[in-house]
């Protein structure tokens, strides 16, 4: 009976602290930190895909990368009524915010200020700035936008 008791006790234990029955932690994926003023965002599904979005709005585009091994998301094409407004970013999975996790893949996001009407690809690229072909072996990612009143 006290084995029994034991036992029940450690897996008690193990559930509280977030841990799985065999003792590892267990994570969740995280949504990208997107700031409360946009309007209207993308995110990786979205490759290839028509988006509509208003003027006078904030846009963002929500990539995943793995910048902490230099690969860098940036911008290749975008729509002259799209205007750059920043960038943010943060962790993919709650692992990452462990003491002593390193690399990982990471939400790389760009922010757009929608300044006019018309429609044009947005495209992206992914990269090693220092590597030879840096400018057009690496992942693309891109969206048609249609900017309205």
């Amino acid at each position: 009976m006290r084995l029994f008791a034991a036992a029940a006790f450690a897996a008690l234990a193990a559930c509280a602290s977030g841990a799985a029955p065999d003792g590892t932690a267990q994570h969740q994926s995280l949504a990208a930190p997107t700031p409360a003023d946009v309007a209207t965002k993308v995110t990786p599904a979205s490759d290839g895909q028509n988006v509509t979005v208003k003027k006078n709005t904030k846009f963002a585009v929500e990539l995943v990368g793995t910048p902490t091994a230099g690969y860098l998301w940036r911008i290749v094409d975008k729509p002259v009524f799209l205007e750059p407004a920043g960038e943010y970013g943060g962790p993919t999975s709650s692992a990452q915010l462990e003491p002593g996790f390193a690399g990982g893949n990471h939400w790389e996001a760009f922010l757009f200020n929608v300044t006019g009407t018309g429609e044009g690809e947005l495209r992206f690229q992914q990269g090693r700035a220092w590597e030879e072909g840096a400018d057009g072996d690496g992942a693309v990612y891109s969206v048609y936008v249609f900017a309205e009143e």
